[in-house]
């Protein structure tokens, strides 16, 4: 009778480790990552973003910027990556450690301008896994020096 408790107490307290061990379905790294900051992007009216077809691979890729305004716009060097999961975005973390920054330099985009951008994203985010990204960037609806609106633009791509 007491060797049958201890078996029956053992085999709960096995059932009980291992549940434990089960974890979420969402158990790759991403489920550590923060959530997208970017509420609302491409609502710049006549100003697009996208990826230039072929272009994307897992170290970069090269975005098209169309202005089919009347406005005169500015954009820079700087740009974030994020990864959909589950149907959410997700900001992909950097993949070094310290402080690192961007070039601070504008690019004009004229009205009915259409301009190219080419990135690479390696020394950065390292190189991508498989799946659905967006690229993130800022641009100036510049009117004159101190009076401009920030909006943000995006851009999707898929990384097999």
């Amino acid at each position: 009778m007491k060797r049958q408790f201890w078996l029956v107490f053992c085999i709960g307290m096995v059932l009980i480790l291992l549940s434990g061990c089960g974890g979420s379905n969402n158990s790759s790294k991403e489920a550590d990552w923060e959530s997208t900051t970017y509420e609302t992007v491409n609502n710049l009216d006549g100003v697009s973003m996208s990826v230039k077809e072929g272009t994307a691979s897992p170290a970069g890729l090269t975005v098209i910027l169309k202005n089919n305004s009347e406005k005169q716009c500015v954009y820079g060097e700087y740009f974030s990556l994020e990864k959909k999961v589950n149907g959410k975005w997700y900001q992909v973390p950097v993949a070094i450690d310290g402080n690192y920054g961007f070039n601070d330099i504008g690019y004009d985009l004229d009205s009915s301008a259409i301009s190219e951008w080419t990135v690479d994203w390696e020394w950065l985010y390292g190189s991508l896994d498989t799946g659905d990204y967006r690229i993130v960037k800022d641009i100036l609806d510049f009117r004159e020096p101190g009076d401009y609106d920030k909006y943000y633009l995006s851009a999707e791509f898929t990384i097999n």
